[in-house]
This record gives C-alpha cells, structure tokens and sequence, in this order.
C-alpha cells in the first residue's frame, strides 16, 4: 500500500508518517526543506521534494498511491498575513485534493479541524453542525473555507474524500495555543486569561491514529470528529496544578473583560513584537467554547483516546526539557500578563464610573 502524505514534517504529520510506516505502507511525503527531508527519512518515510502551492511537484510522488493524506496547513495564531493563509490552506487544499482526484487515487483523507465550527458558545456539537461564521482567527476562516468550499464540494461532485477534524491537539512539540498555555503555566504566570475558554483536547498520537483508521474504516464522503474532552481552561489549570504539586493562579480574567483590548493589542504589536499569546487573535478567542464530540469516530473507526493524565504528564515533561531558566521569553510574558491585569482593571473602572453616571438623578 502507498501512501502520500502534504505536512508529514509537522506536529501531527510525523506521527502520522511513523503510524503509516510502523503498519506496514510505502509512504511518500511532501518536504519544503532539506530539514524537513531529513525528518521524514528519519521515520523511514521517502521525502518528495515540492510544496502544496505548486501542483507539478507533487505529480510523481502522488501518482500510483492508494491513499493521500493532506495534513499540511498554515498554523499561525497572531499572524496577519491572510494572503498567505489563504495561499496554504484553501489554495493549497484545492490543489492537493483536485491532483489526487485527476490522478484517481481511490482514497483521499483531507485534515480540517473542529475550528471550523467557530465559538459554539457552549454548545457540545457533532460533525452535523454548521456555522457560517464571525470566526475569530484567520486559521478559522480559511480552514473553513478549504473545507465547506473545498472539500465538501469535491465530495458532492464524487471525489473519494474523507474528512477528519481534529480538536485542539497537544503533546510533546505543541507550540500551538494549548501548548503555550501549558508552558505559560509552567512558567508560573500569575493571573488566568478566560478561565471559561472551553477546548477539546486531543493527544498527538491519538489524532494521528485517528486520521489513519479514517483511511482504513471510514466512509467516503463521511467527515469525523477526533476529540477529546471538553473542558474550560480554569478546570484544566487546576488540574495541571493537581498534577504538578504547585500553585494554580488565584486571579482569573473573563475573557468577557479581557475581548475589549483586542484592537488596543493589535495596535501595539504594530509598535513592538507580541508573543502570539498575547495577540489580538488570542485575546479573541478568551471566553469562546471550541466544543465538539467524536461519537462517531469512537463508534465508526474504533477510535480510543488515552487518559487526559498521560498525555498531560508526557507534554509537560517535554516542557521541563526544553525550557531555558529565566528566559527573556518568560520575564516578558510576566510583564505583558501585569499589563493585562492594569488594562482589565482600568476597564472595569470606567465601567463602574459610567454606571455610577447612568445611576445618578437628573435635576
């Protein structure tokens, strides 16, 4: 069996490449770099030199397989660039999937996400749920484009698709926007950003055998969610808190106080660099519920995830391994988080004073 895969060098591509070599596929997959060829031999895997915005470099090492997965995408939480957002993963979706059909690969498992919902605003949904937008990062929009004016049309016209949406996937190498929480937290940062912000958390290599069983017992046509709990990030810190021996932080920020500083946010990050979680978009997404459940997946593909303590233990092992004692990176991030805590707090002064306004009679 031959299997191409786009992303085979990323978070979730490399377990992807290690599960498909491990059961036995002849994988080829796509790399930008010679770093990223390194990698993908280093899984055993044969690199295919090219990139999913130009569709001739994929021909050979696509044609003849039995299985595409398209895993690549643009992933850059705080970034402006829209342009090249929409380049990577609607462009590059259209391009990937339309050669894969052109060249009758019988099976194509293309990776969208659960952030295509948007906000759910506290809705538990499942892959019937559709919401056409506001979505609050650039990643959200153009992943939904790619898969309601992608892949979903591809389908409807017979293309052999399958579609996987993975939650928020964490693990050891996350530098995504649960993987920096759990560093920040690491780090002891002293007050809680949207302690209401509700995510469903997914273990690397759960969703990497997850997008595998798509391809072995999914149904074409079908999408299926791959996530795991839902659980609001005040909940998840204490039990980080609870697994770690320390301190959870004691002064919690709704996200509710926190979305009005959005634009003042993006406004400074044009003066001076921001981590991306302290970014406009970030500071977005505090409060919202990014809530879905993999029923389906579970019932359909067999698919299991492991204890959340496992996966939680192993990232933040990870984390203790690579971090850098008293790093420029944390003493910035404690500063911007007192920033945070002044301009919340001027906030719901003026809020208190306009109230007090409004209450005060008129002669």
């Amino acid at each position: 069996m031959k299997a191409f895969v786009t992303g085979g060098s990323g978070f979730i591509g490399q377990h992807v490449l290690h599960n498909l070599v491990a059961r036995g596929y002849e994988v080829h997959a796509l790399a930008r770099s010679e770093r990223s060829a390194a990698m993908v031999r280093g899984l055993g895997a044969t690199p295919v030199p090219g990139d999913i915005t130009d569709t001739a470099s994929m021909r050979q090492g696509m044609a003849g397989s039995d299985v595409v997965f398209h895993l690549a995408a643009w992933y850059q939480i705080g970034s402006p660039d829209w342009m090249e957002a929409e380049a990577i993963n609607v462009g590059g979706t259209r391009r990937v999937l339309r050669l894969a059909q052109e060249l009758t690969i019988p099976k194509i498992v293309y990776v969208s996400t659960v952030t295509v919902f948007g906000d759910t605003k506290g809705e538990l949904v499942d892959e019937t749920y559709f919401k056409g937008g506001p979505f609050l990062t650039e990643y959200d929009r153009t992943k939904w484009l790619a898969h309601y004016k992608v892949a979903v049309p591809m389908i409807e016209e017979g293309a052999p698709i399958i579609i996987v949406m993975p939650g928020f996937v964490y693990g050891p190498g996350d530098t995504g926007f649960a993987g920096q929480m759990m560093r920040m937290f690491y780090r002891g940062i002293p007050a809680l950003p949207g302690p209401e912000t509700t995510l469903t958390y997914t273990y690397v290599e759960d969703a990497a055998e997850g997008i595998v069983l798509a391809a072995e017992k999914g149904r074409v046509g079908e999408s299926y969610i791959l996530a795991g709990p839902a659980i609001p990030l005040g909940e998840m810190v204490d039990f980080w808190a609870h697994l770690l021996g320390r301190r959870a932080p004691s002064v919690r920020i709704p996200g509710s106080a926190l979305r009005p500083l959005a634009p003042i946010v993006g406004a400074a990050s044009s003066v001076a660099p921001v981590p991306p979680s302290f970014s406009e978009e970030s500071t977005r997404v505090l409060g919202a519920t990014y809530m879905a459940r993999s029923d389906k997946a579970r019932a359909e593909l067999g698919w299991k995830t492991r204890p959340l303590q496992t996966g939680m233990l192993e990232t933040f092992k990870w984390i203790e391994a690579t971090e850098l004692p008293a790093s420029t990176t944390y003493v910035r991030e404690k500063q911007l988080a007192a920033l945070v805590l002044m301009g919340t707090a001027v906030l719901l002064l003026l809020w208190f004073l306009g109230q007090k306004r409004g209450d005060t009679p008129q002669s």
